[in-house]
């Protein structure tokens, strides 16, 4: 089963991606841990990544994208892989499925987590870390995880809150990339959309994101 998940940041997106990478027994392809592990490893994809970063200038498609499907290739992807983080805007996805395609690796799915942009930004900032366990859920905005005062729900740990999760004008930034449906990260969803209409052997899934973590599991594994 491969797959490829889209989700804007505060969706759940990645607790949803390791629950289906415990379920399926499947990896989970983290794009930012790609670039971080091929910089790392000296590979010569790697080197030439971090000389565009160096300058602060955007890796182009023609390294980002042989570094992602080498990392498809590696063994803990032969039983099935979960795509987190990429592709960004459309042409990155268009380049995406035409190399999926020559390396004759299939899409199975392609998921799209539903989330309005002021719940997903009411999520980030809501978000508190337990300092017994950040794994403690403990929200703010979200009455299932809510804590108790300023206490740790779980283990009445003192909580604090990330300084890039109360950075308005980041998450603004990174939220309008991701629902940007012309040249952002929902344009590449799109895409692959509507190459379902053409190839139904891809299927393409959408969550409701604003449902508590066990509905959205639900109804996940129903649609898979």
């Amino acid at each position: 089963m491969n797959i490829i998940f889209f989700g804007p940041n505060g969706s759940g997106k990645g607790t949803q991606g390791a629950i289906l990478k415990d379920k399926y027994n499947i990896a989970h392809i983290e794009s930012g841990a790609i670039f971080r592990d091929n910089i790392k490893g000296g590979t010569e994809l790697g080197k030439q990544a971090k000389a565009y970063i160096d300058r602060g200038d955007l890796v182009p498609d023609e390294i980002t994208i042989p570094m992602v499907l080498d990392r498809l290739k590696q063994d803990d992807c032969k039983g099935g892989w979960l795509l987190d983080g990429f592709p960004r805007n459309k042409i990155q996805a268009e380049k995406l499925d035409a190399s999926l395609k020559e390396a004759g690796m299939k899409l199975n799915y392609v998921i799209e987590m539903i989330l309005d942009r002021q719940i997903a930004k009411d999520r980030i900032m809501g978000r508190r870390l337990c300092e017994n366990d950040n794994n403690h859920p403990n929200n703010i905005f979200i009455d299932a995880i809510k804590p108790d005062g300023d206490k740790c729900r779980v283990c009445g740990g003192a909580l604090t809150t990330r300084a890039d999760d109360q950075d308005e004008s980041a998450i603004d930034k990174r939220h309008s990339i991701y629902y940007n449906t012309e040249d952002g990260t929902l344009a590449s969803a799109y895409y692959f959309r509507d190459l379902t209409e053409k190839d139904d052997t891809i299927k393409y899934v959408t969550l409701e994101g604003k449902n508590d973590l066990k509905s959205v599991t639900d109804e996940l594994i129903s649609k898979l």
